[in-house]
């Protein structure tokens, strides 16, 4: 996509706002939204200005001037906000020298991409990562100078076989016993669902979903291969996709390796 064609893009789905999102070293996305009539087509040569030093790990104080060029291959209209809005992934620049920025994970990519061709080792390295996660329904945690505490509830935990629920019928996938169940003991399969859908919409392959191991709300969502930069943005998709589906449902996800004590963790079993 051109920039002129971005335009075309967001005026055909009447886009009044810009959002512009990039990764940060620990692999979150940031965003900061524009409207449209601030860009033109010169932004996709120059890029918008921001605070470096804001960002965990990035620059310091007295040089914290950076760009985000927007990649208008990106583009796409964002499913959660309200207003029709284009979202586009930017790359990170140097305002002086305008090199891309050694800290910008999408920079990292390019740059593993163009050393596997120029050594000879592949043309194209394709990647097919199963991403693991839970659906919990409550989150709590605590950590002050009075004391330190968590915890995690879930509808379909195991430990809550016995909690008075009006009624409680009894669906509940035990310790390492939530693979492939039917409904009603996989009740998130609905939701599971409406964020396959999502994807699909953003052009997102997904080849399956499934109820995973663990009691209390794991899940995978495969996505079909993709090559290495075009994955590491669609896995950002995945993620922003499913917290968001999640808690317009009144849900909360994570991704994190081990939340619950002596059950099965989530790993993301990755081919190439």
């Amino acid at each position: 996509m051109t920039p002129k064609e971005f335009f075309e893009f967001a005026k055909e789905h009447n886009a009044e706002m810009v959002d512009l999102k990039f990764c940060d070293l620990l692999g979150t996305w940031q965003h900061c939204s524009f409207p449209i009539d601030v860009l033109d087509e010169g932004t996709f040569e120059e890029g918008l200005g921001f605070d470096g030093s804001s960002i965990r790990g990035w620059q310091r104080i007295e040089a914290s001037d950076m760009m985000a060029v927007p990649d208008p291959d990106t583009a796409v209209i964002d499913p959660f906000f309200e207003k029709p809005t284009v979202s586009v992934i930017a790359d990170i620049v140097d305002p002086i020298t305008r090199e891309n920025y050694s800290k910008d994970p999408r920079n990292v990519a390019k740059k593993g991409v163009a050393y596997m061709k120029q050594t000879g080792i592949a043309d194209t390295c394709y990647i097919g990562p199963e991403p693991e996660f839970f659906i919990f329904d409550d989150i709590r945690y605590e950590s002050t100078q009075r004391g330190a505490m968590y915890s995690i509830d879930s509808v379909e935990g195991a430990w809550n076989t016995g909690r008075p629920e009006e009624p409680n019928l009894g669906h509940k996938p035990g310790y390492k016993c939530g693979y492939f169940p039917v409904a009603p003991i996989d009740s998130y399969h609905d939701l599971r669902g409406e964020m396959v859908y999502v994807m699909r919409q953003l052009g997102i392959v997904v080849e399956a979903h499934h109820h995973e191991v663990g009691t209390a709300g794991q899940a995978e969502i495969d996505m079909k291969f993709q090559d290495l930069l075009k994955m590491a943005d669609q896995f950002m998709w995945y993620k922003y996709i499913i917290k968001n589906v999640a808690k317009r449902h009144g849900k909360t996800v994570t991704f994190m390796p081990k939340p619950i004590f002596e059950d099965n963790g989530s790993g993301m079993h990755t081919h190439f």
